[in-house]
Parts: structure tokens; sequence; C-alpha cells
């Protein structure tokens, strides 16, 4: 359920609203990051007022994972509780889904629950590697040094999103230019030669047909533009479901230039968490396996499950490393090798 505080300042009359993803008022309360010198007044969001805010609402994302993993890991480092290490992160993540996450895992610890306890309530958004390294880090006494790893390496993951997404800028505008000339074309240039290739009497090329045929659509049936446009946002809003789809990462894998990058990437984030895990003294096998269930792409999976079954056999990391090479594309071997 969402909720909505307005939080008011009693010494500047100033009132901030604030959003938050939870089931009570008093965690609410904890989520909105409010201060002695405020008054809060928590008003529960329910039907289109609801859907209308989590529309607008910022999403969670890697970037509030980040701030969430740093701001602690320097809280719990000046010996704040672990309690208020979390309640002070309110105001510094942006989503109101973790504002409730961090209301619920302060509310679970204030209980007496352990804070890898706490957060594998949350499996979308701390996987399986997360709360591995959170549950070693207690287990150790390394908690702070294991939470500031993990801020690092999200920053590290979001570095590698954005330089992604600016790689993608390019394609996407050359590829809206090239559909909106098409379309102009269809509606004002093919329509005036249509006539004239009519006089030729002979066969025009099958390409020439679909731009006649196009053409005679978006003049005399507009509407239908509509269809191809709604299918391209559905395409986009569910990506993080067909991007998880085995048939969907071969072929991104396939095309030259961007299947480099998508395994890059992927190799970037797997070998950077196995590398956490290992160094946070989780064994090497349950490091494998998670590290496997939580990588993104297919290949990735396959590798490192393949390397836990040779690790299981006998085989040592370095010589399973290269057995299974051919997993990570043309540089496997260079990577295995080292």
């Amino acid at each position: 359920m969402l909720k909505k505080v307005s939080l008011s300042n009693v010494n500047t009359g100033r009132t901030n609203t604030i959003l938050v993803d939870t089931d009570t008022d008093e965690k609410a309360l904890a989520g909105s990051g409010k201060a002695p010198n405020e008054l809060a007044k928590v008003i529960s969001l329910e039907g289109g007022g609801e859907v209308m805010a989590r529309i607008m609402a910022k999403k969670g994302n890697i970037e509030d994972r980040a701030i969430l993993f740093a701001g602690v890991a320097r809280c719990l480092d000046r010996n704040i509780p672990a309690i208020k290490s979390f309640e002070l992160q309110a105001n510094r993540v942006k989503s109101p889904r973790y504002r409730g996450i961090i209301a619920e895992i302060a509310y679970q610890i204030s209980i007496g629950e352990k804070l890898s306890e706490a957060m594998a309530r949350f499996p979308k958004e701390f996987g399986g590697e997360i709360t591995a390294l959170i549950r070693a880090g207690e287990e150790s006494g390394r908690l702070p040094v294991i939470l500031t790893q993990l801020g690092d390496s999200q920053k590290k993951t979001l570095r590698i999103i954005k330089k992604l997404k600016k790689g993608m800028i390019y394609p996407a505008v050359v590829s809206f230019i090239a559909v909106a000339v098409v379309i102009l074309m269809s509606v004002t240039l093919v329509p005036a030669m249509t006539k004239l290739y009519a006089d030729f009497n002979s066969e025009l090329p099958w390409a020439t047909k679909l731009l006649i045929k196009l053409s005679n659509v978006l003049i005399h049936t507009p509407w239908m533009l509509g269809i191809p446009l709604f299918g391209v946002y559905q395409v986009f809003k569910n990506w993080g479901k067909i991007i998880k789809n085995v048939s969907v990462q071969k072929f991104f894998v396939a095309i030259p230039v961007i299947g480099t990058i998508v395994r890059k990437s992927a190799a970037a984030v797997s070998f950077r968490c196995l590398s956490l895990l290992l160094e946070s003294g989780v064994r090497m096998n349950t490091s494998l396996q998670i590290t496997a269930e939580s990588a993104t792409n297919y290949y990735y999976r396959e590798f490192f499950s393949r390397i836990r079954t040779h690790i299981a056999d006998g085989r040592g990391m370095s010589e399973s490393f290269i057995m299974e090479s051919h997993w990570l594309g043309e540089d496997g071997r260079v990577i295995c090798g080292i």
C-alpha cells in the first residue's frame, strides 16, 4: 500500500510530501525520514489515486541500492545502531519502494531479526548473492566492510549500465529518424509518385510495392500506426521479462558489436559478484552456486554452474575455468588463463 506522508517543519512552516510503499502508518513515518522538529500527517492512497501515484513516482533501481549500502556502511562504521543507520537513509533514497524497504528492515531488526533475514524478505531488490554476503559479514564481524564493498560494486554496475545506455542513444536516434522519414515519404511523396508508377504498366520491385501499401494504410487508416507504437511500448515496458528469455539472450550475443558489449557487461557483474563472495569468506561451492543463480545472462549461468560441477568432482579452479572458457566468447581463454 502506498502512503503519502506530509511533513511540516515547525520552525519554517514548509511542508514536504513523501511517498512510502509500506503497510502501516508507523512504518510510513520511519520511511519518510521524519525529523524531531517536523509534524507528520499520513494518508493511505487507494484506487485510482494510488495507481497514478505509482505511475508518476520514481521507480526503485540500482542507484537507490548503492546509496543505501554506502550510507548504512558509513553509519555502522561510526558505531551508529543498525536501526538508526537504516532510518537515516530514508532521506537519501529517491523511490517510495526503497523507503518502504528501509522502514520494514528497521522494524524487523527492532523485533530481533538479523539483517540478512530482513533483507531476504525482498528477493527482487536483494538477490541471493547480496544476502549471502550480508550473512557472511554478520558471522565474521565485518558487516561495515561488506556493505562498503556492496556499495562500491553497485556503483560500478551503475556506471556500466549508464555507459550501455549512452552507447544506445545514437542507434536509437538513427532508428527514430529513419522511421520518421519513411512515414513522411509514405504520406507525402509516395501518393504523388503512385500515379506515375501506374503509367509505366510494368512490374514494380517488391520494396516499392511494400512502400505503396504502407502509404495507403497511413493515409486511409492512420489509426493502424498505433499498433506498432503500442507494440514498441509493450516491449520497453516488459523488457526486464523479455531479456530473461534464453532465446533473446542468445540472439543479442550473436550480434557482432552488441554481443561483445553484452558479454563484457555480464562478465563484469558476475566476476565481481564471485570476487566479493570469496573475499567475504563464503565457501567456494556456495559462492559459485550463488553467482550462477544471480547471473543475468544464460551463458554465465551455465559457465559458473559447470565450474561448480567440475570443482565438486575434484578439479582445480584454473583447470575448470579453461575447460568451460568457450562460454565466455572469443576472449574466454584469455580471461580464464589470467
